[in-house]
């Protein structure tokens, strides 16, 4: 993404005022820093605009002819709450500039002004939305929480894709990324965000498969208050309050068919139209998208436009499944070990040869994601460092029944099978000693004796 010469984030930007040297003052000097900039003369003209586009910031006059500029400011942001409103005007007064802040608006400066003016207030909003679009990623992201994944690979066929799609990053386009389920695709879908131009605006993620085609329709593109039963206020959707960013359309290959000529025409023209509502918007959003089905089969069985894929099909990412870059796991599995023990309050080492082993022999049919889960669990369960077998699930680490008393076994195999037994079912270590009937610092020595 542009910048301005301060860094600030580009800002699309709407400016009502009837006079026509302020609008072409103030868009040159908005458009020259980078800004994305309408400039309309009336209220009924702000209001159209302001119902086909997204806008961040409105320079609004006070006096617009016969219209009163404060009655504009709550028509404003009852279409876009997040809109922040800039008051000018020459009659400037204690008593206007209450009323306008009352009335919703952000800031205040009076005729004339300088371009230094504009230029501080036009900073601060950018800063101001720019930390509530991270704000409202965060707030998604809270409830999928995920070790921070740094894509590096040993296999040629990752370090492919993986080049391919920091390449593609910058450009503005369609990128579809295909693989089995659980091979990280949500995870590169946001990198490709954090490495394009447009990593400091809005990431957001719509799951095709788990609405209805009616549901999914308000939820991508919003609908208007009485569109249907239960629409008991406006939606602004998905694509509205991702202007600016990137939406990740998973699992794509399950879109209703009854949806994918809007979303075809939403990625050719950037326009559509909310659920029960004839105006139509325009939106600047970036589309990455994810399958995990032979989606050149559902086109050839009619399930899948054909049209739509090709649009799609831009760019095409392959994600191999896990047991095919085996040589990750290692890699992977630490990381994951590290994040996970931080949120557990503890520190691991990493794995025992044994555990490491036994993960890198495992088949892995749910990939990164079934990784995830299993390095979760170990660093839930584990009171040993490095986290041995004994934490690692039966269907990962087979359960070996343990060595009985009278085996032809020496004491010291005897000595590691019951400690190991001991520890993996005691809730601490000091319990575990207590059982055992030694002190904590002999329990110390003897787990490292035995790696565990």
């Amino acid at each position: 993404m542009m910048r301005n010469k301060n860094n600030s984030t580009n800002l699309s930007i709407l400016i009502v005022d009837d006079e026509t040297n302020i609008r072409k003052t103030l868009t040159v000097c908005l458009e020259s820093r980078g800004h994305r900039v309408i400039a309309v003369s009336n209220a009924k003209d702000a209001r159209a605009e302001a119902d086909r586009r997204v806008f961040d910031l409105s320079f609004v006059d006070l006096r617009l002819g016969t219209d009163n500029g404060l009655d504009l400011i709550p028509a404003l942001l009852s279409t876009s709450p997040w809109l922040k409103i800039i008051v000018i005007t020459a009659y400037a007064s204690v008593n206007t500039a209450v009323e306008a802040m009352r009335r919703g608006a952000t800031d205040y400066i009076p005729k004339p002004f300088t371009p230094e003016q504009v230029e501080l207030v036009t900073n601060r909003v950018a800063m101001f939305r720019s930390m509530e679009q991270r704000i409202a990623t965060l707030k998604e992201d809270i409830e999928r929480l995920h070790p921070e994944i740094s894509f590096t690979s040993e296999h040629p066929d990752m370090q492919r894709s993986i080049a391919l799609a920091q390449q593609v990053a910058p450009s503005e386009a369609v990128v579809l990324l295909r693989g089995p389920s659980g091979t990280g695709k949500t995870l590169l879908a946001r990198a490709i965000h954090s490495w394009s131009r447009r990593a400091d605006k809005p990431f957001s993620i719509v799951s095709c498969p788990t609405l209805s085609s009616e549901l999914f329709e308000s939820e991508l593109f919003g609908h208007i208050k009485g569109s249907f039963t239960g629409a008991l206020r406006d939606n602004p959707g998905r694509i509205t309050a991702c202007e600016g960013g990137t939406l990740f359309l998973d699992e794509i290959g399950d879109l209703p068919l009854i949806i994918q000529p809007k979303l075809l025409r939403f990625i050719q023209d950037h326009e559509y139209e909310r659920v029960g509502d004839q105006q139509t918007r325009k939106a600047n959003v970036r589309i990455i998208a994810a399958t995990n089905i032979d989606i050149d089969n559902a086109v050839m069985e009619k399930k899948f436009r054909e049209d739509l894929y090709y649009r799609l099909n831009v760019i095409q990412i392959y994600l191999p499944k896990l047991a095919d870059h085996s040589e990750d796991i290692e890699y992977l599995a630490k990381n994951m070990l590290n994040f996970f023990g931080a949120q557990n309050h503890k520190v691991f080492r990493g794995f025992s040869d044994e555990a490491m082993k036994a993960l890198r022999k495992y088949s892995w049919p749910g990939n990164i994601r079934e990784l995830r889960n299993v390095v979760e669990r170990a660093a839930i369960l584990s009171i040993s460092d490095p986290v041995g077998i004994e934490n690692l699930p039966s269907s990962i680490a087979p359960y070996n029944p343990p060595v009985r008393l009278g085996d032809r076994v020496t004491l010291e195999v005897i000595e590691e099978n019951h400690i190991r037994r001991i520890i993996a079912f005691s809730k601490s270590l000091q319990e575990a000693a207590d059982i055992l009937g030694i002190d904590q610092a002999t329990l110390w020595r003897k787990r490292k004796q035995y790696s565990i």
